[in-house]
């Protein structure tokens, strides 16, 4: 069984336009969509199209749209009432599928909610393998949330307890790491905030986009930074590089041998160019792939084509629809050994558990 936990989820629209996005102007929508999403969400959907066990844990009503439209398409829940609606957010694709998101904060939350909902994580883990803890925090749930899940889960089902994935960014992202996450999936810019805040480097001012493009296009750059995380808790890392494929830094093997540490050694996957028609949930599919892969005692190189594969199908379907197994194919995916320099453990005082 795979748990994902999503506090801020969402009702997922998406508008398909037959021209770029004019800003000023008027367009008309050409298809639309709406499914449950928040990362959380979408995992348990991808997990579900694909027949593996999932549970998803989030906070909403039982007449809430989210909750409804999960019901729907007969994904498992356990939901913590709130008495507000959940937010809705709103993407906007062309047919080129570049897309324009904009989204909601999300209802506020009080410690008590917050508890509450910890406690629901908790209480719903039992027996889990992995759980996915995935997507932004509402308003009012502290930066360190998912960070105190992290240690909850292990204080709670000790030896018993389960893998734990996290997929988030910014601010609850670099707090979360020194409680040492399994698993952590960011993006090209993801990676790179994350890298300059756990130095403790403001932004430089140059252009964002164009630094997570670039490294989108450097996968050996983008493990070697991964590889520098491992220094502050992350564990493993799961980076997803747009067209480019993806690169898969796994544990290492010996993390607290005082002998020289050996050359780490990542995994990068790519294929043929696709169709593109969404890139919403994309990342998700692709985090999904992994877990179910990993669960069934897939190899790293196995579980990494299979979360390209769900990924790049995900891709190229509308909005934020999830693939089904007869969608996905890794024969046409080609993978390789990336060498990189060993890390050290003189830059950070973090300890992992």
């Amino acid at each position: 069984m795979i748990v994902t936990f999503t506090p801020n989820p969402s009702l997922d629209k998406t508008l398909v336009l037959d021209a770029p996005l004019r800003p000023g102007a008027v367009q008309r929508a050409v298809g639309h969509s709406a499914e449950p999403g928040g990362k959380g969400v979408n995992i348990s959907r991808a997990l579900t199209a694909a027949g593996i066990p999932s549970l998803a844990v989030l906070p909403g009503d039982p007449g809430d749209a989210v909750l409804l439209a999960l019901q729907e398409i007969q994904v498992p829940a356990r939901a913590l009432p709130l008495g507000a609606p959940l937010r809705t957010n709103t993407a906007i694709t062309d047919q080129a599928g570049v897309t324009t998101k904009i989204n909601e904060p999300g209802p506020e939350f009080d410690a008590a909610l917050t508890d509450a909902l910890l406690q629901l994580l908790l209480e719903a883990s039992a027996g889990a393998a992995w759980v996915a803890l995935a997507g932004s925090l509402p308003p009012g749930v502290p930066v360190d949330f998912y960070a105190q899940a992290i240690t909850a889960l292990r204080e709670t089902f000790g030896e018993q307890a389960p893998l734990i994935a996290l997929d988030t960014s910014g601010a609850p992202l670099a707090a979360a790491l020194p409680a040492a996450p399994d698993l952590i999936k960011p993006n090209a810019e993801e990676l790179l905030e994350l890298h300059a805040a756990m130095r403790g480097v403001s932004s430089s001012g140059v252009d964002e986009q164009a630094q997570a493009e670039a490294l989108e296009a450097d996968p050996m750059r983008a493990a070697q930074l991964a590889v520098e995380l491992q220094n502050y808790g992350a564990r493993s890392a799961l980076i997803t590089l747009g067209a480019h494929g993806a690169v898969l830094l796994p544990h290492p093997s010996a993390e607290h041998s005082e002998e020289p540490a050996e050359p780490a050694a990542a995994l990068r996957a790519w294929g043929p160019p696709i169709t593109l028609r969404s890139t919403v949930g994309a990342g998700d599919a692709s985090l999904a792939g992994f877990l179910a892969s990993a669960q069934s005692g897939g190899s790293p190189t196995e579980s990494l084509k299979h979360a390209m594969a769900m990924g790049r199908a995900a891709a190229e379907l509308p909005g934020s629809i999830m693939p089904t197994p007869d969608q996905l194919n890794t024969e046409r995916l080609s993978t390789e050994q990336l060498i990189l320099i060993p890390r050290t453990t003189t830059t950070s005082n973090v300890e992992t558990p």
